[in-house]
């Protein structure tokens, strides 16, 4: 057993094929158009929005005599008038490493926009389990015992049943170790350390944030999209220039001036 703390990676993210927004600016006739966009994905969105209503630049439809020429005042304006689907054509792609299943049965309830890949228990034997502890446990040291002594319990179970199993025979073939290793993970705490890949747009990861750092969520969640906040507030500022960051109880709330666009 061995203490471990959340961790968040962006590891991904959409980019722009050149050679062919070339070609489209060509077809459209506007071939020296360019965007101030900090990054393709906020680049992707202004186009996007742009084809909507024809508004690379005055004139190309009758109705637009000015346009928002820069990329954050355009995406600025995209968040004020609540035009989400827009800004769901980019995808981030994030590893989230030692957190528990706790964290993962509740990040899988967010289906819209997502890609989701976690690590295979069928798979994975467990030896040395990941423990992360919340707040209220680390602060009581009985609870601290508790906790440390049921987990070291059940990674001994682990161990014992791999033995009983002879899962490490080099005869024993993979298929037969998968569904043992099935077995055995019915007795291992839902609080143990593991990875999942997440990848989402822009427009779910606006609602994650507001929903899963607000001070009422569960504080491992709140911690995790504190991290990954942090990550997409710097790099993505016209996607998520209008947050606020707010702490309570230690970790980051983060607050949209637009709420649910």
């Amino acid at each position: 057993m061995h203490k471990v703390e959340p961790q968040v990676f962006l590891i991904g993210e959409t980019r722009v094929v050149e050679e062919g927004l070339q070609a489209y600016l060509n077809y459209l006739g506007i071939p020296d158009w360019i965007s101030d966009a900090p990054t393709d994905s906020e680049k992707i969105v202004e186009v996007m929005g742009r084809l909507c209503y024809r508004s690379f630049q005055p004139g190309m439809n009758k109705n637009v005599t000015k346009i928002r020429e820069h990329n954050s005042d355009y995406l600025g304006n995209i968040l004020k008038v609540k035009h989400g689907s827009v800004i769901e054509h980019p995808m981030m792609n994030f590893v989230f490493a030692d957190v528990s299943r706790v964290f993962t049965h509740e990040l899988v309830r967010h289906r819209a926009g997502v890609a989701i890949s976690q690590e295979s228990l069928r798979f994975v034997r467990l030896e040395d389990l990941g423990q992360w502890l919340p707040t209220v446990i680390r602060e009581n040291k009985e609870a601290v015992e508790i906790f440390c002594k049921t987990f070291q319990d059940l990674e001994n179970l682990q161990i014992k049943l791999a033995e009983l199993f002879r899962l490490d025979d080099s005869d024993l073939p993979f298929s037969v170790k998968k569904v043992i290793t099935s077995a055995m993970r019915r007795i291992a705490p839902i609080g143990l350390a593991t990875t999942i890949g997440w990848s989402a747009n822009p427009r779910t990861i606006r609602w994650v944030l507001e929903m899963r750092t607000h001070p009422t969520a569960e504080e491992e969640i709140r911690l995790v999209f504190g991290k990954a906040g942090e990550i997409v507030t710097k790099r993505y500022p016209h996607f998520f220039g209008d947050f606020t960051v707010e702490t309570v109880d230690g970790l980051p709330w983060y607050k949209s001036a637009n709420s649910k666009i």
